[in-house]
C-alpha cells in the first residue's frame, strides 16, 4: 500500500491491514498487547504516551506506506499486533525519522532498516538483562504483605530517567571511539574489511558442567566468565564482540593487543578455583565488520584454533606470529635470542627485550580451513 492509497482511504478504515512475510526468529506471532493494568500503567510511564494507534493509522500518520512501516517494525524485534490499537506518537516519530533519513539520501531503505535490526537486537538484549538481573531482584517486596505490583512503578519511575541518561552516555562514547577508528582508516575499503586481531576465548568441557551444576550455579558462572572478560577485554584495548554464554568473541587493531588480552585471561580465569580450564585461539587478517560483528576466514580461523588449543593455552595461526615478530613483540628464534642476550651480558649492554614467545607446533588439518601450523604464543619472563 502506497503513501496515496492511504490517504484515498481516509473516510472508511480497511477491516485488516495487509500482512507481509516475516522471518520465524525475529517476532512472536502470538504476542498480543498486554491488557492488565498495571503493565499499561508500565507502558504509558515508560514511553510517555498511550495508546492511540492502530499499525495502519500510525504508518497513515507518519506517511509511510504500510509495507515500509512493517519493515522497520519487525528489523526493530516488534511483534505483529494484527489492528490493535497499541502504538503511541513515539511510534510514529520514529516511523518519520527513519522514514526523513531514507528520503534526504542520507540512509538507502536496506540501510535504514539495518539500523532498526541491529539497534533493536542490541537494546532487546539490555532490556532483558536489566529487567532479568537488575529489576527482578529490587523489585522483591521489602516488607511483607507488599505486592511486586506496589513496588514496581515507582521504583521504575525512579530508575527510568537515570537509566535513560546513562544509555546515551554510553552510546556517545562508543560512537565516538568506533567513529575513531573508521576516519583512522587508511582507505574507503578498509572501513568494512579491516586487517584486525581476532580471538576467541573458550571454557573447556562447559557442556559436562551444564549437567552437573544447578541452574542457578551455572548462570552465576557464566556471568562471571562474560564479566571477566568484558573487563579484561575493555580494560587493555580491545573490543568485545559477543558472548556465547561459554565462550567470548573479541578482536584488537594489532596482535600485540590481542596477545596481552588472551594471556591475561588464562592468566586471571585460571587463579579462579571456580572456573574450567580456558583455551584460546587467535588469527590475524582481513575481516570484514558489520552491524557490530565480524566475520571472514580470520575468524573461522581462530574459532578453528580455540577448538584445538591445549587447556590454558593460547593458540595463534602464522599471520599472527609473523606480525607480532615484524613489530619485534616476539624473537624470530627463541635461539637466537637468547644468544644475543648471552653476547649483550658479556658485553655490558642492555639486551633486547621482548614481550611475548611463540612455539612453533605440528602441522594439522582444520576443518573448513585446511592445514595450518599454528604457534603456541606464551609469556616471555622478565
Amino acid at each position: 500500500m502506497t503513501v496515496d492509497d492511504a490517504n484515498a482511504g481516509r473516510g472508511a478504515e480497511p477491516p485488516e491491514a495487509p500482512t507481509y512475510p516475516t522471518p520465524h526468529h525475529e517476532v512472536d506471532h502470538t504476542a498480543e498487547p498486554s491488557h492488565d493494568p498495571l503493565a499499561i500503567r508500565l507502558e504509558q510511564l515508560i514511553l510517555g504516551a498511550d495508546r492511540r494507534y492502530t499499525p495502519f493509522q500510525a504508518a497513515r500518520t507518519a506517511g509511510v506506506s504500510m509495507e515500509l512501516a512493517s519493515r522497520f517494525w519487525r528489523a526493530m524485534g516488534f511483534a505483529d499486533i494484527g489492528q490493535a490499537k497499541a502504538l503511541t506518537e513515539a511510534d510514529v516519530l520514529a516511523l518519520r525519522r527513519l522514514a526523513g533519513l531514507v528520503e534526504a539520501g542520507l540512509l538507502s531503505e536496506p540501510m535504514a532498516v539495518q539500523v532498526a535490526r541491529s539497534t533493536g537486537q542490541t537494546t532487546a538484549r539490555l532490556a532483558e538483562w536489566q529487567i532479568d538481573s537488575f529489576l527482578e531482584g529490587l523489585t522483591e517486596p521489602p516488607e511483607p504483605g507488599m505486592t511486586r505490583t506496589e513496588v514496581t512503578y515507582p521504583l521504575v519511575e525512579l530508575l527510568l530517567p537515570e537509566l535513560e541518561e546513562f544509555l546515551i552516555y554510553v552510546w556517545r562514547r562508543q560512537l565516538a571511539a568506533a567513529t575513531g577508528r573508521v576516519v583512522q582508516a587508511a582507505d574507503d575499503e578498509e572501513m568494512v574489511d579491516r586487517r584486525l586481531a581476532v580471538g576467541f576465548a573458550d571454557l573447556v568441557g562447559f557442556t559436562r558442567l551444564t549437567r552437573r551444576l544447578e541452574e542457578e550455579e551455572l548462570g552465576e558462572l557464566v556471568e562471571a566468565f562474560e564479566t571477566t572478560c568484558a573487563d579484561l577485554v575493555a580494560a587493555h584495548g580491545g573490543r568485545l564482540i559477543k558472548t556465547l554464554g561459554d565462550e567470548v568473541l573479541y578482536c584488537a587493531d594489532d596482535p600485540g593487543t590481542a596477545a596481552e588480552i588472551a594471556l591475561r585471561l588464562i592468566e586471571t580465569l585460571g587463579h579462579d578455583e571456580t572456573m574450567p580450564a580456558l583455551r584460546v585461539g587467535i588469527a590475524f587478517g582481513t575481516v570484514t565488520t558489520r552491524m557490530g560483528d565480524v566475520f571472514g576466514t580470520t575468524v573461522n580461523l581462530a574459532s578453528r584454533l580455540t577448538s584445538i588449543a591445549p587447556k590454558d593455552a593460547v593458540l595463534v595461526d602464522d599471520a599472527f606470529a609473523e606480525e607480532l615478530t615484524r613489530t619485534g613483540e616476539a624473537p624470530v628464534s627463541e635461539t637466537e635470542a637468547a644468544e644475543e642476550a648471552a653476547r649483550a651480558e658479556k658485553e655490558g649492554r642492555q639486551p633486547v627485550t621482548y614481550r611475548f614467545a611463540l612455539q612453533p607446533t605440528y602441522q594439522r588439518s582444520v576443518r573448513g580451513v585446511g592445514v595450518v601450523e599454528p604457534w603456541l604464543l606464551s609469556r616471555r619472563p622478565t
